[in-house]
């Protein structure tokens, strides 16, 4: 209960933070810090009270769903519907997958982005924001807190103009209190842990993993100029995003898991919004596709 308020109080302050970044953005960098360390703490603490009391199925299902929507939020909301122009939709469904991609502390859809755009423009060379040539601990997390402000107008003028992306854009941080509120009103404290706090931690990690793990650790069905590697254990957890050798070789391509031995969680929940009448315009991978085959990965 003691960590949870904590963390709670850390969220606070990372709103405060947030709405003061462009006067103080060394305070803001030093909350991000601890908000990325608060909810790591926090696991740490559910761990060990783990020995106490096993979880009950009310806190399991809590951070298991709320783990489930929010990462569809980033996989099919920031990243492939926002960032690539995978697919389609209504104004209503982008609205509901950008709130959950909030809810995921992924912070303002347009910086999201136009930081992934540039990770795709000069992918593992000079100016990729995270590439893990500069380092593991650098790609995975380290280069949040020293990244020079997003590009938004060199690479996402387009986004300026969407009056759905830019209301989810401005309310982000509302978005993201709204993810640790409604766990702690549907089952206090205990909720707020594993539904809030637990919940973040796993899923910020297999976000960054994507950019860290991703870059080194898989193997490679295409010879693309950059590092990139199909990963399925990142592919499992991160719900399709491991396949991320594929996703350079076709950034557009709204599915990432090609064949099926290539879950892809996110391909799945699009074709349902297809089936649905509520996607499309999806973007696929070229009729005749190039397997290019690289090295295999050691």
């Amino acid at each position: 209960m003691i960590l949870a308020a904590v963390f709670a109080a850390v969220a606070a302050v990372v709103v405060a933070a947030k709405l003061l970044e462009p006067r103080w953005p060394a305070l803001y960098r030093g909350v991000l810090v601890a908000m990325i360390l608060t909810p790591i703490a926090a696991t740490g603490y559910a761990i060990y009270a783990l020995w106490q009391q096993w979880i009950g199925w009310r806190e399991l299902s809590l951070f298991l769903g709320f783990y489930v929507v929010t990462i569809i939020g980033t996989t099919l909301g920031y990243h492939r519907l926002v960032a690539h122009r995978s697919f389609e939709t209504y104004p209503a469904v982008k609205a509901v997958l950008l709130v959950l991609g909030a809810m995921n502390f992924q912070g303002h859809p347009v910086n999201w982005a136009a930081y992934h755009l540039k990770h795709h423009a000069q992918a593992d060379r000079e100016g990729d924001p995270h590439s893990p040539r500069e380092g593991f601990v650098h790609a995975h997390v380290g280069w949040l807190v020293k990244a020079t402000p997003a590009d938004r107008e060199r690479y996402c003028k387009r986004l300026l103009q969407d009056r759905v992306v830019m209301f989810v854009d401005r309310t982000a941080v509302l978005w993201a209190v709204v993810g640790l509120v409604v766990p702690y009103a549907l089952d206090g404290w205990k909720g707020l842990l594993w539904g809030g706090a637990v919940r973040i931690a796993f899923a910020n990690h297999v976000t960054f993993a994507v950019n860290s793990i991703c870059h080194l650790f898989g193997s490679r069905s295409f010879d693309t100029r950059d590092d990139s590697r199909n990963n399925w254990l990142i592919a499992v957890l991160a719900l399709g995003e491991g396949w991320h050798n594929n996703h350079h070789a076709f950034p557009s391509m709204a599915y990432h898991g090609i064949g099926r031995r290539q879950l892809d969680i996110s391909g799945l929940v699009l074709r349902a919004l297809v089936a649905l009448g509520l996607a499309w315009d999806v973007k696929g991978a070229p009729a005749s596709l190039p397997r290019r085959l690289a090295e295999p990965a050691a």
